[in-house]
């Protein structure tokens, strides 16, 4: 069965980005389960910020699961990522990384890697050297993660993001390369609406090396809000026997509460 998930925002720094609710955890996963999603996927600013037990706790009085848990906060804060040429801020990068993964793995669910991934070129560092760290890294991060039985996800961001894997296409390309196979693709909506010209075709391609959906619109709004076509998305899903998170990153638009309301109905017309 596809489950449903939302997202929320604890890292001030990514202020105005594509996240549903802000700041308040407990809220968040209050209104989550008001609302009969399945799911919180979290982006917090570090693992020192959340108490394990805790969060452990909130989920299982809430009656959710932990869908993922994001990275870019080293990105945003620190501007670390896994292409650096700087050797010891590369080390920094997969510490902060496998932190995230030490966080989100004993609750089942696994870290993303999206803005963390770099890119080539901006910081001196050639395409093919970039992409031997990334790999490097990616192979390292996905072992670690393999102890906790979860898969790291990796996601294909659009052009003006990264020039590492902008489309399914190249991250599957980019995956089947890692020793180890414990790396799978983050397919988001809104990037592949710039990028692909088939979203339905790509999900299908894709296949089993996808292991998570960002549900958004073509605006980033909630899905519903834009103009793009769920139906023909929602049955490739099925057609793939997809069983994982369709998560809400999505701007709060037009406020946190309605957006959320708003990715419900879409989820239930187009998955239930």
């Amino acid at each position: 069965m596809i489950r449903s998930s939302v997202t929320v925002s604890l890292v001030n720094e990514a202020r105005g980005g594509p996240f549903v609710y802000w700041d308040d955890l407990p809220a968040a996963c209050r209104a989550t389960k008001e609302l009969g999603f399945d799911g919180i996927e979290i982006f917090p600013p570090g693992p020192e910020v959340i108490e394990p037990t805790a969060l452990k706790t909130l989920l299982a009085d809430n009656g959710l699961a932990l869908a993922a848990m994001g990275t870019g906060a080293g990105w945003v804060r620190h501007k670390l990522n896994l292409c650096l040429p700087d050797a010891a801020a590369r080390t920094k990068a997969r510490a902060f990384i496998r932190s995230i993964i030490d966080l989100a793995g004993p609750l089942g669910a696994p870290a993303i890697i999206g803005s963390m991934q770099g890119r080539s070129g901006g910081d001196g560092v050639d395409a093919a050297t970039a992409r031997g760290y990334l790999m490097e890294g990616l192979e390292e991060l996905g072992t670690h993660a393999k102890q906790y039985g979860v898969p790291l996800i990796f996601e294909p961001l659009n052009r003006y993001e990264t020039n590492m894997a902008s489309t399914v296409e190249q991250g599957v390309t980019l995956v089947r390369g890692i020793a180890g196979g414990n790396v799978l693709l983050l397919a988001d909506l809104f990037h592949m609406n710039i990028e692909e010209t088939d979203l339905a075709g790509a999900l299908l391609a894709g296949g089993p090396h996808i292991g998570h959906v960002h549900f958004v619109d073509s605006n980033r709004r909630p899905a519903g809000l834009g103009h793009l076509d769920f139906a023909p998305v929602a049955q490739a899903l099925r057609e793939m026997q997809y069983t994982g998170f369709v998560s809400a990153e999505a701007l709060p638009y037009p406020d946190s509460q309605s957006a959320a309301e708003q990715t419900m109905r879409s989820f239930k017309k187009f998955f239930r």
